[in-house]
This record gives C-alpha cells, sequence and structure tokens, in this order.
C-alpha cells in the first residue's frame, strides 16, 4: 500500500509493535541520540519522543533504521520485491518503431499509461500549509544535536528542494542544515550534489539580487523519504520516482512564498531562499564517518516563511559510526538498485556494500567471469556509475561466492588476489566526507580481483582444485546429526564454501 503521510506510517508501525513512544523527558541535546543509537543496535522499534525537552513537537527517530521499515515503507515484505519492479520497468522499452508496437500493442500502451499515471500530481492545498507563519522561529523545533562538538543543531533528515534556473526543474536531496539562528541554516550540500549544482547555476547567472528559492521538508510519507536519499539517475525527479515507489502519484501542492512544490502531506515546511554571495562556516559535525567532518564554507539559507501541519511531527536521524540508521538505507538501496547496475552490468550476479564501508567505501561484487580481465572492467565500469565513483575499494568475486559472507570474501581476498598482479590503482573523486585523501574531493582507489585466474590472462601456473566434501557425504551426516540428540551441536550453522 501507498502511505499517505509520516503519522499514518506511525500508526501502522504502533500496531504491528514495531514503534515505542517515549513518555519521559528526553533532551535533543545528545540524549536522543545515545538511546536511538541503543534502540537500534538492539534491533529496536522505531521511537517516538512525545515529551522533548524544549519544544511541544513529538520527534520521530528510527524510522528507516530496520529492513523490515524499510521493506514496509515501501509497501513490500522484503526489499526485494520493489527490486523485481525496478527490473520490470527496465526490461520494459518503450515502442521504438512498428515492430515493437506490433509484438505487444497492449502491453506497451499499459505500461505506459501507468509511468504517466505515476507523475506527480499538483493539488492546491494541503495538510502541510494547515498553519503557517512570516515570523519564522526554528528554535520552537527540536533540532537534535547529536555529539557533543558538533557546531550547532542540526536538522539531519531533511528533503531539501532547490530548482535548475534555466530548466525550472526541481531537484530533491538531503543535505544536513546547521541552525545558526533562529531565521538562518547552513546547507551542508556537497559538492556533487544537484543542489550544489543548482547554487553554482545561480552564481554563474550572477545577476544582482537574484536569490535561490529553497524548501525543506521535514517529514514526508516514508517512501518520499526513502526516495529522497536514492541515487536515481540525473534528470529523473525523486518526486516521481516516489510514484513509482508507491505506485501512485505522489501530490504536491505549491509553497506560499517560493516558486517550489512540496508533498502536500508533509508534516513541515520551511521556505526562505539562499545568496549565491553568501557563505559561513558550517560545522563541525559528527559524521556517518564516525568522525566530526571538519568546519567548511557552505551556504546560508534565510527561512522567512514556515508552514506545518496542526500537529506535526519532526522527522530527525543520527549518523555516526555504523551500524547507525545511514548504514542500514545504505544497504537497502544496494539491494534496490541492483537491477540498474545489471541492467548495465549483466555480469554481475549480486553486491554488497557492507556497513563497515560505511556503505559507499567498500564493494563486494559477485561477477560472472567470461573474458581476460573481465574484473577489471566491471570495476572501471562500476566507478563510472553516479554515486559509485566514490567507492574506495571494490572487491569483485567469481559468481559462486556470496558476497554478503565477508568470512568467504576474505577467504577469497586472502588467498586468490595477488597485490603486485590483481590490484588495480586509478585516480578520481571520492566522497566529500572522506578523511584519507590528502585533497579534498579527490583521492585514490582501488579494485581487487579476487577472481580464479586463468592462463589466457597471464598466469602460468594450472589453477589448484578445491578440497572440498563429497556431497553425498555431506548429506548423509545431515541425517545423522538429524537423527541423534547428541549429535545435534554438529549442525551446519553456515552454508559451506560454494562447491560443498
Amino acid at each position: 500500500m501507498a502511505w499517505k503521510n509520516l503519522g499514518q506510517f506511525l500508526g501502522a508501525l504502533e500496531e504491528k509493535g514495531d514503534l515505542l513512544r517515549v513518555r519521559s523527558r528526553v533532551s535533543p541535546r545528545l540524549e536522543m541520540t545515545e538511546l536511538s543509537l541503543r534502540a537500534l543496535r538492539s534491533d529496536g522499534p522505531a521511537l517516538l519522543f512525545e515529551n522533548v525537552e524544549g519544544s511541544s513537537t513529538p520527534v520521530a527517530l528510527n524510522l528507516l533504521a530496520s529492513q523490515r521499515r524499510i521493506a514496509s515503507a515501501l509497501g513490500a515484505t522484503t526489499i526485494d520485491e520493489p527490486a523485481e519492479r525496478i527490473r520490470k520497468l527496465l526490461r520494459f522499452r518503450p515502442p521504438g518503431g512498428l515492430g515493437a508496437i506490433l509484438s505487444d500493442p497492449a502491453g506497451t500502451l499499459e505500461q505506459l499509461g501507468q509511468l504517466r499515471a505515476l507523475a506527480p500530481k499538483r493539488v492546491g492545498k494541503g495538510a502541510c500549509q494547515e498553519e503557517e507563519t512570516d515570523r519564522p522561529d526554528l528554535s520552537t523545533l527540536p533540532i537534535l544535536t547529536c555529539w557533543p562538538k558538533d557546531g550547532g543543531p542540526t536538522i539531519t533528515f531533511p528533503l531539501v528542494v532547490t530548482r535548475n534556473p534555466e530548466t525550472g526543474d526541481q531537484a530533491v536531496g538531503i543535505y544536513r542544515l546547521q541552525k545558526y539562528s533562529s531565521t538562518t541554516l547552513g546547507a551542508h550540500w556537497q559538492t556533487h550534489r544537484a543542489g550544489a549544482e543548482n547554487y553554482r547555476r545561480y552564481q554563474r547567472r550572477g545577476k544582482d539580487g537574484e536569490r535561490m528559492p529553497v524548501a525543506v521538508v521535514l517529514g514526508a510519507d516514508p517512501t518520499t523519504v526513502f526516495a529522497g536519499l536514492a541515487p536515481v539517475p540525473e534528470g529523473i525527479s525523486r518526486f516521481a520516482f516516489s510514484g513509482f515507489l508507491r505506485g501512485e502519484s505522489l501530490p504536491l501542492v505549491p509553497c506560499r512564498t517560493i516558486p517550489l512544490e512540496v508533498p502536500a502531506e508533509a508534516e513541515i515546511v520551511l521556505e526562505g531562499y539562499a545568496d549565491p554571495k553568501e557563505t559561513r562556516v558550517e560545522g563541525p559535525f559528527g559524521d556517518h564517518t564516525g568522525y566530526y567532518s571538519l568546519p567548511e564554507e557552505f551556504p546560508v539559507i534565510h527561512v522567512t516563511h514556515i508552514t506545518h501541519r496542526s500537529r506535526p511531527v519532526y522527522l530527525s536521524t543520527v549518523s555516526g559510526k555504523p551500524p547507525t540508521e545511514d548504514a542500514v538505507l545504505g544497504q537497502a538501496v544496494s539491494r534496490l538498485f541492483l537491477p540498474v547496475i545489471q541492467a548495465v552490468l549483466p555480469e554481475v550476479v549480486d553486491l554488497d556494500l557492507p556497513q563497515e564501508g560505511i556503505f559507499i567505501n567498500v564493494a563486494i561484487v559477485a561477477i560472472r567471469k567470461s573474458y581476460p580481465q573481465h574484473p577489471r572492467k566491471v570495476m572501471h565500469a562500476l566507478w563510472g556509475l553516479g554515486q559509485m565513483m566514490f567507492t574506495r575499494y571494490i572487491l569483485v568475486v567469481d559468481h559462486d561466492v556470496d558476497p554478503h559472507d565477508h568470512a568467504e570474501v576474505l577467504y577469497r581476498v586472502g588467498l586468490q588476489a595477488d597485490p603486485g598482479e590483481d590490484f588495480e590503482h586509478v585516480h578520481g573523486p571520492v566522497d566529500q566526507l572522506s578523511i584519507s585523501n590528502r585533497v579534498e574531493n579527490q583521492g585514490g582507489k582501488v579494485g581487487i580481483d579476487a577472481t580464479k585466474k586463468w592462463r589466457s590472462e597471464g598466469y602460468p601456473r594450472p589453477w589448484p582444485e578445491e578440497a572440498v566434501m563429497d556431497p553425498q557425504v555431506v548429506a548423509r551426516v545431515d541425517e545423522l546429526v538429524r537423527g541423534d540428540g547428541a549429535l545435534t551441536r554438529f549442525s551446519r550453522t553456515r552454508p559451506a564454501r560454494p562447491g560443498s
């Protein structure tokens, strides 16, 4: 089902026992962070803080901090269900000629109609504008201070809406916003993001007095929140992608004071502008790396108007060393967009972005190897795919190795990758929050070929055969273990390596 708004989803989670109402008085300064991380690391429920120190607005945390809640947010039981919908969409080709139309005219028209129906729907009014004020005061919002040395309270889970001044196309991204005052925020949009590019477009225009309109959505239906962080290709609206995931159009309403559109069922909307000539130091901030990002100049957003529901909920999240909510989301995104990668690289069998690799620094890829140096072709292709350009380490294993079994992957890397022959060193763009590179936004990357080697790719010796047990013996011993209570301790607790 498509969730209409955040409140409806919270209600559904409560019915399933996956939401905890916290009625004790809790401070948004540090205390909510600590409780959030404890709940996540015990696979606990989402949290709704109802007695917030310094604010009358409840705070929702850990909304998408488990795979089960992410699947539920997308109207599914597992993340593989929406992934399969993406796979089917990628197989669809719009009619390119008479032959394509005649091959399946009914199916072609039906799919085209479905895609058109999922585009955002403009409406005249929405719940996000039940109340409004042109005297904004950000101090009334329960903005979290997540870590002791943060530069200030920071909005961590906003949908930030900007637009291209040349085309008028809207862009949506999740960028943290540090509170400077009751009406100003620091916009930490990294240099590679659409918000930063739109800001640069306004700078290049150089028109005196021209301001860049910005809308900040605080709390939307969970599918739209998820779409806001998804690595959809440039030029595809995240609001349209939300409609695809929801299975129905996302209603958008015009902002009251700026020429942007926002989800009509949102909780809170901040309207304002960024001056292309104004920046201010933002940070430090305890980021997903587990380290504080350093203070740096970023644009300033001036909040001039606020609209909200009559009883809004403030949605937030906590970054830090994994496991955290953004790490859980990163793994879900990798599952959801695996079909996109496979559409470009059909040799890819599976992919894992380990939480320990901060869901962007390390990728493990299983491929069906077909020719010499095939793993290197895959490495370079992945580095050219959207946000995969930030991946510092790509480990390539054979198709019969489970990339999610990190013990098995390490076994293959240690045994099958020669550092003198099987490491591919490159240089290019890296995540702005990366700390190991000497120069900001650029640094080294390495691909590791941990596949079995062939003579045709320069391996001079016969590749040895793996020593694995006879499958009939394994099956016989399994029967013995099941039938003898004294032997139950010897049941296989993890899959045997491929070939067993």
